[in-house]
């Protein structure tokens, strides 16, 4: 469980206040009977919707969740502080039996969706605390890939200006030269409102975050105006959550709206960029590699040097990453500080500097006899061709690429991920990546199922993470190759069977390298399964 820090003041919030303020944007259907909070005169100083975080003056959110609804924890909320409850019908009459709050109690605010009143209720506690909204401009980033590295890169670009910063998103989050550890992509929006306020009273000037699709239909970023939002890209991911790629891309799009942002940048590099660009409710700068009308054009130079083009100028760059799509990342942190108030040309040499991204494109050290080798988060088809695309130009020798798929997530992709391996490596080791509840067997013959009957003689599935990053490695000869582990990235823990195992692929990567001239070729005499070798015991 991550604890966020909550602002040191809060100016208390009249419950009546509060719950005018939810009418005021029909979010409550009606209120609870008895002394209820139109009849009540406490104040509530912060709000979360996890019991167990409870403090003094709380408004308690009791969601129903996947699993079990929150009203099930009211008594334990009651007992540590909590003032009010925010929930739906179904859990007033949870919280009434189990004895811990009813109307007799104390107040409970019911509405038809207590999860779209959080962010709302979350904005109106902790935002006037501050004091300082209009000093602290808030960027947002969303897209299926490039979220993280364009987050770094605008985050690196406005401490290269001297901007005090937060950052949030998968990797981190990042209060000043405080870090935590982050849960998951975007917090839950009563988090989220209380971290910006905390960043406010800590003097930071500019928040980048990444906005998942989750967090966005979620509310957890309801009651968040954006300055700036970018869009890098759509390819299909989250299918299982979404359902269909449109309500992907609604989803996304939904960023794009006067509610939530107060202008963009869009990237047009595919259909749902063009789409998108045109259908935005917000004004936005379109920018491209490959679509020659879009209002900035990004044109290849070369050894990671690029132009930028466009409303009568060019500026020459140098993206800090390997790779044509990090050019495009490098444009789009330089636009998004443009539209926040920076010359373009001083934003755009910011954003140059070193990001040092973790987990995306990351140079693992290695001797001077040993191929290049790299962790990236590439967990998508598209992703995986594009980052194989950007280290085959920089290979001389043979690619061999790391991949698998991660259980109990759209199992859709798991074949297209493995056709993109085998078309963008010479060689390719496929093996297991999060199985999480599933069999991990299943998931690396569904991601062997993509390889043609041509390329499964470059094909290796390896049961074990451990044991396929060392096979990998195996199939090196000298620094002329690169191995890439692909999916993980940053990330350092590995999922198996509901138990997350300590795991982190730059360490295992640099283990796998220290024992590479030692290490005998285990690939001879082992069974065949389907045209490709399957081997191991399975290591994380």
């Amino acid at each position: 469980m991550v604890t966020f820090p909550r602002p040191e003041s809060v100016l208390p919030v009249p419950l009546r206040d509060l719950v005018a303020d939810l009418e005021e944007a029909s979010l409550v259907a009606v209120t609870a009977s008895g002394p209820g909070p139109e009849a009540d005169d406490r104040s509530v100083t912060g709000v979360t919707l996890d019991s167990r975080q409870v403090r003094d003056g709380d408004l308690y959110a009791a969601l129903p969740g996947a699993n079990v609804h929150g009203a099930r924890f009211v008594a334990q909320a009651v007992a540590a502080g909590a003032v009010a409850v925010l929930t739906d019908r179904v859990g007033l009459e949870l919280a009434r039996q189990a004895g811990g709050a009813s109307d007799q109690v104390l107040p409970v605010v019911v509405v038809p969706d207590p999860r779209a009143a959080l962010g709302r209720a979350a904005a109106r506690i902790y935002r006037p605390s501050a004091g300082q909204d209009a000093s602290m401009a808030v960027f947002g980033i969303t897209g299926t890939n490039g979220k993280t590295t364009t987050a770094y890169l605008v985050d690196g670009g406005l401490q290269a200006l001297g901007r005090t910063t937060g950052l949030i998103g998968t990797v981190e989050t990042r209060i000043g030269d405080e870090r935590i550890k982050s849960a998951r992509t975007t917090p839950e929006a009563s988090d989220l409102q209380a971290l910006l306020a905390v960043m406010a009273e800590r003097g930071v000037q500019r928040c980048t975050m990444e906005v998942s699709s989750h967090a966005l239909v979620m509310h957890r970023v309801d009651g968040l105006v954006y300055d700036v939002a970018a869009f890098t890209n759509l390819s299909q991911d989250h299918l299982d959550f979404h359902g269909t790629m449109e309500d992907y891309f609604l989803a996304k799009a939904s960023l794009f709206t006067p509610e939530r942002c107060r202008q963009g940048v869009v990237v047009v590099d595919d259909a749902w960029g063009v789409r998108l660009a045109a259908e935005a409710t917000v004004p936005v700068v379109t920018v491209a590699a490959r679509l020659p009308d879009a209002d900035w054009q990004v044109r290849d130079l070369g050894d990671q040097r690029f132009e930028l083009v466009g409303q009568g100028r060019t500026l020459q760059l140098r993206s800090p990453l390997p790779g044509d799509f990090n050019q495009l990342n490098t444009a789009v942190a330089a636009l998004v500080l443009h539209l926040g108030g920076v010359d373009l040309e001083e934003a755009a040499r910011a954003v140059c500097a070193d990001p040092r991204v973790p987990g995306r494109m990351e140079r693992v050290d290695a001797g001077g006899d040993d191929p290049m080798a790299v962790v990236d988060f590439a967990h998508t088809p598209d992703a995986v061709e594009a980052a194989l695309a950007a280290l085959r130009s920089q290979t001389a020798g043979r690619l061999v690429a790391v991949v698998g798929a991660g259980g109990s997530r759209d199992a859709g992709k798991r074949p297209l991920m493995g056709a993109a391996a085998a078309a963008g490596a010479d060689l390719v080791v496929i093996t297991d990546d999060n199985p999480r509840d599933e069999d991990p067997a299943a998931i690396r013959q569904a991601v062997a199922a993509g390889v043609g009957a041509q390329d499964r003689e470059r094909v290796q599935v390896v049961a074990g993470r451990a044991d396929g990053i060392a096979a990998a490695v195996a199939l090196t000869t000298g620094p002329q190759d690169t191995v890439v582990v692909l999916g993980k990235g940053h990330e350092q823990g590995q999922e198996v069977a509901g138990e997350i195992h300590p795991f982190d692929d730059r360490d295992e990567l640099r283990r796998a390298l220290a024992r590479r001239h030692t290490t005998n070729d285990e690939r001879a005499g082992a069974p065949q399964v389907d045209g490709q070798t399957e081997r191991g015991e399975g290591r994380p």
